[in-house]
């Protein structure tokens, strides 16, 4: 694989608990991934298959608060290298206010922020006020969306654009094929973050060439939930992903 090829890798705040989450983050870091995705846990994830679901449903129990996940990421972004982006969904950041979330996310030292359920036009002023604080707000975009809408998108000339591979939930194999391919050609401008459904080095070998990162979530929750070792499960996977 080339040395070009970047994983962005993705971690749940608090799972296992705070502690484990702190040894996830080290190892995802040590692995070699060139981004780093935080999500805030919330008890509804409509985005996420049954392995990220679970994930939230026990880092909530182990605690987990909006406060909380903050100092995480603060500590974390502290120790990284890379670029760190908190992943939420809009309740959270509607019962924390809009504007109080996206400055304390910057306090913390993230670069961006993903919110896949407040697309642009619909986002509350998430992206506008993101830009003014110099946060760097990410669409997210599929492949049933329609040309224009796609263009609404793409007319926000974001930094970071993710494109998920296929519609649905997180965490099924995604298979790389034509139709992938021709998705993600018509995306034009920013850096392309792909990913859903990314478990094998096979499969980030057949999506890098077409993004800027490759995303990969499930596959890594996976290895904390079987591993009494996170941080050397989730280093080895990344090295493994990245051949």
């Amino acid at each position: 694989m080339s040395a070009a090829t970047l994983l962005m890798t993705h971690m749940v705040a608090f799972y296992p608990d705070r502690a484990a989450s702190l040894q996830v983050a080290r190892g995802l870091l040590d692995g070699g991934c060139a981004y780093l995705e935080v999500q805030f846990p919330f008890s509804d994830p409509t985005a996420d298959g049954p392995d990220i679901q679970a994930a939230c449903d026990g880092a909530l129990k182990a605690g987990f608060t909006v406060s909380e996940g903050f100092r995480l990421v603060s500590e974390i972004a502290s120790k990284a290298r890379v670029p760190l982006f908190i992943m939420s969904y809009a309740n959270l950041i509607f019962t924390r206010g809009v504007d109080r979330f996206l400055g304390e996310s910057k306090e913390a030292g993230a670069k961006g922020v993903i919110v896949p359920d407040l697309p642009e036009g619909y986002d509350e002023g998430l992206f506008s006020r993101a830009g003014r604080l110099g946060l760097a707000a990410v669409p997210v975009v599929s492949p049933s969306m329609k040309d224009g809408r796609l263009a609404e998108v793409l007319s926000l000339q974001a930094e970071y654009i993710y494109a998920t591979l296929r519609t649905g939930t997180t965490g099924t194999r995604t298979e790389i094929d034509q139709d992938i391919v021709r998705f993600l050609s018509r995306i034009r401008g920013g850096k392309v973050l792909g990913g859903f459904g990314i478990s094998s080095a096979e499969q980030v070998r057949a999506v890098a060439p077409l993004v800027h990162a490759v995303v990969v979530g499930s596959a890594l929750v996976r290895e904390v939930a079987r591993n009494g070792d996170p941080y050397g499960a989730v280093k080895r996977k990344v090295e493994e992903l990245r051949g």
